[in-house]
């Protein structure tokens, strides 16, 4: 008899074996659209398939007013399983302050709340297509497609 190794395997082994997996893949091109939420702030949310057919979706979302920019990897049941933050920083549940680059990655005990330096991330938060080909090659995601280049527009004071 198989059995579906992905659905017989703990929380904490299925997040590893989907960050681990090639399959990942984007298979659009991506746009920035405003967030309403957090203006000036721009956003993107677009699914990523793979052969493991676990219904991930990956955000990005580029502030340059605050020198923000993150790219999320969302699991449905999870929240977010993986993730970088530029430009802001971050203590860890342990202790410890993270600096403002860092990365997060899901644990059993920890959720999403841990994260560490990665070493590589090279591009800054002001080059957030360069960062997203950093991102996807770390994070084992193929992008069959483009990264819209963000635009914004500073208001003109009077």
């Amino acid at each position: 008899m198989v059995t579906d190794a992905l659905h017989s395997v703990t929380t904490q082994d299925e997040v590893n074996l989907i960050l681990a997996d090639s399959t990942k893949l984007i298979a659009t091109d991506i746009n920035w659209l405003p967030d309403p939420d957090h203006p000036p702030a721009l956003r993107f949310r677009v699914p990523v398939i793979s052969a493991q057919e676990v219904l991930l979706k990956i955000q990005g979302r580029w502030n340059p007013k605050a020198g923000k920019l993150s790219y999320i990897l969302l699991h449905p049941g999870l929240g977010r399983i993986y993730a970088l933050d530029m430009g802001v920083e971050h203590r860890n549940p342990t202790g410890g302050c993270i600096g403002d680059v860092h990365k997060h990655t899901w644990t059993e005990r920890y959720r999403d709340a841990m994260a560490y330096v990665p070493l590589d991330i090279t591009a800054t938060w002001d080059q957030p297509v360069e960062v997203w080909r950093q991102f996807c090659a770390e994070a084992n995601i193929r992008h069959d497609g483009t990264l819209a280049t963000p635009h914004w527009q500073e208001e003109l004071r009077l």
